[in-house]
């Protein structure tokens, strides 16, 4: 699937130069920022995705318990790795990892190792982990679904989610469980308990169990995404069906939805998903959801679906083996920038390079080839061995199961 890498990798790369900022280095760039949103542009077009793609590795393999050990060995070992090594290695001056993990550790570790930090009010330990929060939740929705044997209901469920986006996006107030320190401390505990027993039944293998630890997983995901989200309601409602949207594009391309019926759907997530930014990304919100102005979200939002319907449309050609490596090490670039940025703020003089003329780009060089190298090597060093990791754990899991079948 050469599109799909093309398309993360841009993603991850237009990440990484929106955080740097390199769009102010150009003319009207800051014009250009307010208007179009390059952050919301990139993780817009990774959570469809993220949609298209992870619901059919589940019903593909279908086993739940795989799934999971998949998505953990893809995940984790990664950010151990990067944010140990932002702590050890950065100092504290130019870290790349919160305060929070100094003067609330345990808390800070918690929430964050169990990728629920953005809804459990506790900073990301890299900022761009927060989409990280949304894919977890998205894991426990399809996965829920899965063993009710309700998977092929992604069109109904993306839809209802732009509705709730449009009809109650600017109602529901964030964060609404843990108002302060002391809620959420017993938050972050209560939320750790659960899900470490919901996986822990999943795990397991056992029909019945997974069954339960998912349909509690579901659960946790829920009430966590509709009462305690960081960001604002309709954004976080415009995420979900977004993801849900790119499983309904998997499921017309596949031929198992009715195409008139799918593209409705899809018609209406992208409409709701322009009207929500008109109509609530307003004042307060835009602090939430990190734009400049209605245009800044809806624009760049739009433009994500435009991007990967041009990705659709061109997925029978060869792409440039460029792109497809990029999209390889998408999420070691994704993890990787942020402490890549302090770095280089740490260690290049303000004097290093001029600031006016072509020379104004050479710290956004230096950034970028600093991202890509150490991406790459991280990619064959911590990915992939992680990775293999899992398929063998996942093997040896199962090697009992199937010699009692014989």
């Amino acid at each position: 699937m050469g599109w799909l890498d093309a398309l993360r990798g841009v993603a991850a790369l237009l990440v990484a130069i929106h955080h740097f900022g390199l769009i102010h280095l150009i003319p009207y760039g800051g014009t250009i920022n307010r208007e179009f949103d390059l952050g919301i542009y990139a993780v817009m077009l990774f959570f469809l995705v993220s949609g298209y793609i992870v619901p059919a590795s589940l019903e593909r393999r279908g086993d739940v318990r795989g799934f999971w050990i998949g998505r953990i060995f893809r995940i984790y070992p990664l950010l151990v790795v990067v944010v140990t090594a932002a702590l050890l290695i950065l100092p504290r001056a130019h870290s790349a990892v919160p305060d929070a993990a100094h003067q609330t550790p345990v808390r800070f570790a918690v929430a964050n190792g169990l990728l629920l930090h953005e809804m459990l009010n506790v900073p990301s330990a890299l900022g761009a982990m927060w989409t990280l929060c949304y894919e977890m939740v998205f894991y426990f929705f399809v996965g829920a679904l899965f063993v009710q044997n309700r998977h092929r209901l992604s069109a109904p469920i993306a839809v209802g989610f732009a509705a709730l986006a449009l009809l109650l996006g600017g109602t529901v107030s964030p964060a609404m469980i843990t108002t302060d320190d002391g809620s959420t401390r017993n938050t972050v505990a209560a939320t750790a308990v659960v899900m470490v027993a919901g996986l822990v039944c999943v795990l397991t293998g056992r029909d019945t169990l997974v069954r339960i630890g998912s349909l509690v997983l579901g659960a946790l995901g829920a009430v966590l995404l509709f009462l305690n989200a960081r960001s604002t309601f309709f954004e976080s409602m415009t995420i979900l069906a977004t993801m849900f949207a790119g499983t309904v594009i998997h499921r017309i391309e596949r031929g198992r939805i009715s195409r008139r019926w799918g593209l409705a759907c899809c018609g209406s997530v992208l409409l709701c998903g322009v009207l929500v930014g008109y109509l609530y990304n307003h004042g307060d919100a835009v602090y939430r959801t990190w734009t400049t102005s209605w245009v800044g979200f809806s624009l760049p939002y739009a433009a994500a679906w435009a991007t990967f319907g041009l990705g659709m449309l061109l997925r029978n050609r060869s792409f440039p083996r460029v792109l497809t490596w990029l999209g390889a090490i998408s999420y070691s670039v994704y993890v990787v920038h942020l402490p890549v940025l302090q770095a280089v703020h740490w260690l290049l003089p303000d004097d290093a390079f001029p600031h006016h003329g072509p020379g104004r780009f050479g710290p956004a060089l230096v950034f970028l080839a600093a991202v890509l190298a150490l991406s790459h090597l991280t990619y064959r060093l911590v990915e992939l061995p992680g990775q293999n990791l899992g398929r063998r754990l996942l093997k040896s899991l199962n090697a009992p199961s199937a010699r009692s079948g014989t």
